[in-house]
């Protein structure tokens, strides 16, 4: 058995009826050529077969003393995590994402391994779907990416493809102790990496003294409590809505080379101006700046288990109307966290994260402190495929990310690239934000009025 880490345990923690815990990905097909009138019920026998998966899909939880730990599951049924679907006509976009919004709302059963894979037919333009779901204490958003990605080929002709929770990866040998003192240096290097985490104390100390002191003297700074209260951050249900959206990347890198801007930035900018679109719509615009959450990798291997990631606080300018001015709010919010991160090592990084994010975790585990705020909304950007990919010939049109929705902070933005794409997958609940799909024109809106600003015909 091995143990959970205390972050992978915080999402078994944190989850509730109203509040699944499950990240997903939706990919998006297109038939091969040769493809016949039975082609996707083939598919889905040839998917059934692989009835034996890999790790972490053979894994199930076990609870011992209080503490959670993955086992192999001796009794696993595909026909539990497996299903094959259906559209009702007329097939469109529209019904596929309704689809995705209904399964996304629905819990994972802890007693099997947690993971559902749903293949779906009946889209128009001779299309299917994969929606694949994990929960978030097996996976984080960039080890999803790659579990998604890993059973997909750059060759169109290459068959025989398994599905994601069969394909075997190609593994390092892992070195084992083989004598007394290789046991000991092992020993060694977890009583070091314990020091490592009390020696942070003294730099998290003066960084958390910095932080207060730039925020009583810059209004754009972002503390830890500078978040407004919004209709973003009100207690949710389990009801969920999911929309989509692909846009090029090539508009959005062309407004970053004029106002010398990351890509990321840009984004949150154009999310920034989606927002405030929204809640002017809603009548609930409030007077002080949205504050986003965007999570950082740490990530510097090619494991897809557990989380390693940090967080920044970007000041999203939404009390701005011009986007010039916006935009350079927001790049300079960014730069200000990533300098700091620069001064840090990955230890303090992530205690400085844990203490940032700390009132937060504790509002939604037990909803003592809504006015202590840390940010309205989760804006998440995850790097995907630079070149087209293929299942078994079936070319891969576009990948959404659908992740988590949180009491009081309804509303999640997780977005990936692909070739020449940025594809926008937003997830919230669907009865505190009504008309949440109409955030997809306005970030459409956003995009153009950067253009606009930038000069770009």
């Amino acid at each position: 058995m091995k143990a959970l880490s205390p972050i992978d345990q915080l999402f078994l923690w944190l989850e509730r009826r109203q509040q699944p815990m499950h990240v997903a990905g939706l990919q998006l097909f297109s038939f091969p050529e040769e493809a016949g009138p039975k082609y996707v019920s083939e598919l889905a026998q040839s998917m059934r077969d692989y009835c034996c998966p890999v790790p972490p899909f053979n894994q199930r939880l076990v609870s011992r003393f209080g503490q959670f730990f993955w086992d192999e599951d001796k009794q696993f049924d595909i026909d539990h995590h497996f299903r094959h679907e259906a559209l009702p006509k007329p097939g469109r976009i529209r019904e596929l994402l309704s689809r995705v919004s209904a399964e996304h709302s629905n819990l994972l059963d802890r007693e099997r391994p947690l993971w559902e894979a749903h293949l779906i037919e009946g889209i128009r333009g001779r299309r299917f779907a994969m929606y694949t779901k994990i929960h978030h204490s097996m996976v984080d958003g960039v080890s999803a990416m790659r579990l998604g990605m890993r059973a997909l080929s750059t060759d169109a002709d290459e068959r025989d493809l398994p599905p994601v929770w069969a394909y075997q990866p190609r593994r390092k040998p892992r070195v084992m102790p083989s004598n007394p003192v290789d046991a000991v240096s092992g020993l060694a290097r977890l009583t070091a990496g314990m020091s490592r985490q009390v020696a942070t104390i003294p730099a998290l100390a003066r960084e958390v003294y910095s932080v207060m002191q730039k925020a009583r003297k810059d209004p754009d700074y972002v503390s830890i409590f500078q978040a407004p209260e919004s209709i973003i951050n009100q207690r949710i249900t389990g009801s969920r809505r999911f929309a989509a959206q692909s846009y090029s990347i090539d508009r959005i890198k062309a407004i970053g080379r004029k106002f010398d801007c990351t890509l990321n930035d840009v984004v949150l900018a154009i999310c920034g101006s989606a927002l405030r679109d929204y809640l002017i719509s809603q009548n609930a615009l409030p007077d002080k700046p949205m504050i986003a959450m965007v999570p950082v990798s740490l990530r510097q291997d090619d494991s897809v288990e557990g989380n390693q990631i940090a967080t920044i606080l970007a000041n999203l300018g939404t009390h701005i109307a011009d986007p010039t001015n916006r935009i350079r709010v927001i790049k300079a919010s960014v730069e200000e966290a990533k300098a700091r991160y620069r001064q840090m090592t990955p230890e303090e990084i992530l205690n400085f994260t844990a203490l940032m994010l700390a009132p937060t975790g504790i509002n939604l585990m037990t909803g003592m402190a809504p006015k202590l705020q840390a940010f309205n909304v989760v804006i998440s950007n995850v790097p995907g495929p630079k070149e087209p990919l293929y299942w078994n010939g079936a070319r891969l049109e576009g990948m959404y990310p659908v992740s988590i929705a949180l009491d009081r902070i309804a509303l999640n933005i997780t977005l990936t690239s692909y070739v020449d794409q940025l594809e926008f997958g937003l997830i919230g609940c669907r009865r505190t934000l009504p008309s949440m799909q109409r955030l997809l024109d306005y970030l459409e809106n956003g995009i153009h009025e950067l253009e606009v600003a930038a000069g770009i015909k």
